[in-house]
């Protein structure tokens, strides 16, 4: 049934868009291409697991719990890494070989202190009850994804359109030293950025976990080539991108496994995202912001 299918779908691309957002936030503040976003996604829905595996707390604190260490991971990396490279004026590609060194580095320590086999949230975490909506069929966990993500969207969205902060991340987004003299606190934005960024993918990696029922040290790898492609769909840096891309990507898979078969999932998502770039390379919403200063 094709209104199942696009429910399934909706569910599915929200999961992408929340991870892209904080992936196109960082490139879009900061000017960075952070390859690590992948393994901090999967920080997130282990820190998320382990909280209410052995605390039996309930999803809201493991989501919370998500949020917070894996925007404290963010953080780090941004303190220990990314803004040693911005002193020295390091080349683009610098801080992406050094983001990729950092996420080998947390998918190895997540495999060594958990192991390699996959791992689950307990059950009756979420409740398993159905909800039937004109012949629909919905889960409590895809309302819940779906309510989420679209929530964090769009205080994102307010955020950067409407307040004195996201007026403040757009000045730097521009310009950094301009921003800075105009007495912006450009280095604290770059932290708080580096946090939101962060904290979103974490909390993208608890709904995946819980989507697909599964929690393993290399779950964020694909996530990371997806969030790549949603990016570049949609327009380096652009908010708005992130969302269509997320929701194009998703819709695309869940159609192809429907009406074409699963082999030929990826295959069929990332060619007709080929097709789109080779009409419109600069992606949906205009063109890849540069650093002017």
């Amino acid at each position: 049934m094709l209104q199942q299918q696009l429910v399934n779908a909706l569910s599915l691309g929200c999961v992408y868009a929340l991870f892209a957002l904080g992936f196109t936030l960082v490139f879009g503040v900061l000017g960075v291409i952070n390859l690590s976003h992948g393994a901090v996604f999967t920080v997130g829905a282990y820190a998320a697991l382990q909280l209410v595996t052995h605390l039996d707390l309930p999803l809201w604190a493991g989501l919370a719990a998500a949020a917070v260490v894996s925007g404290i991971v963010g953080v780090l990396i941004d303190v220990l890494v990314l803004k040693r490279l911005r002193k020295r004026n390091a080349p683009h590609l610098i801080p992406m070989i050094a983001t990729i060194g950092l996420a080998i580095s947390l998918n190895s320590a997540i495999q060594g202190i958990y192991g390699a086999a996959n791992m689950r949230f307990p059950a009756g975490l979420v409740p398993d009850d159905a909800i039937q909506v004109a012949g629909l069929h919905m889960t409590v966990i895809e309302l819940v994804i779906i309510f989420l993500s679209f929530a964090l969207m769009a205080a994102l969205m307010l955020i950067m359109k409407r307040t004195q902060l996201g007026r403040g991340l757009r000045a730097i987004a521009e310009s950094p030293k301009a921003a800075s003299l105009l007495g912006i606190n450009v280095e604290g934005l770059f932290l708080l950025t580096s946090f939101a960024a962060a904290a979103l993918g974490g909390v993208a990696g608890v709904l995946i976990g819980l989507y697909s029922n599964a929690v393993f040290p290399l779950m964020g790898q694909p996530m990371l080539h997806k969030g790549i492609a949603v990016i570049i769909l949609g327009g380096m840096g652009d908010i708005r991108g992130a969302m269509i891309g997320g929701l194009f990507l998703g819709f695309a898979e869940v159609l192809s496994v429907a009406y074409i078969g699963s082999t030929m999932r990826d295959a069929v998502a990332f060619g007709l995202l080929f097709l789109i770039l080779l009409v419109r390379p600069q992606g949906l919403f205009g063109k890849v912001l540069e650093r002017k200063a």
